[in-house]
């Protein structure tokens, strides 16, 4: 059975591509191959247009391949097309869960960083680097990166 996981931020261009880009690495690394990753905005500007370039450096400096991501829109159906909807903070989780039609959709929607083990609460955000420079996309790396490996363990313990 194929499990679907939706990383959403704002414009799809920094923290939830980069989030999509280490979660199916690290997936595949751990041999899970059950599990499709997709990346969505909620808003539709960036729609088309690739990651941002200082998240694509960031990654690329890391090992990940940067290079297949194009920016996305969250939208009502994504509910139905996925399992597990993580949110990178509180207003992209309130305007994911302001599309959602019911209580099931409502489930499935969890903020990103509930995983991370460094995380003071279950709500902590991932914060947006695009404002400023190289040392934000730094940080949110490393976020993303603790996070993914708690994400994965939970997958690991699903399975």
């Amino acid at each position: 059975m194929t499990r679907r996981i939706a990383l959403v931020c704002l414009g799809n261009i920094c923290r939830s591509p980069m989030a999509h880009v280490v979660l199916e690495q690290r997936l595949a690394d751990a041999g899970i191959d059950d599990v499709v990753v997709t990346s969505s905005g909620t808003g539709d500007w960036h729609v088309g247009q690739p990651m941002d370039e200082r998240a694509a450096a960031t990654l690329t400096a890391a090992g990940y391949d940067a290079t297949r991501h194009r920016a996305r829109n969250f939208t009502p159906d994504w509910f139905g097309e996925q399992d597990l909807i993580l949110t990178m903070d509180a207003s992209n989780h309130a305007d994911v869960l302001a599309l959602a039609r019911s209580d099931e959709d409502r489930a499935k929607v969890r903020m990103y960083r509930s995983f991370d083990p460094e995380a003071d609460t279950p709500d902590a955000e991932v914060p947006d680097p695009w404002y400023g420079g190289p040392e934000g996309f730094d940080e949110v790396l490393k976020m993303v990166e603790r996070t993914t490996d708690g994400i994965v363990r939970y997958l690991s313990d699903a399975s």
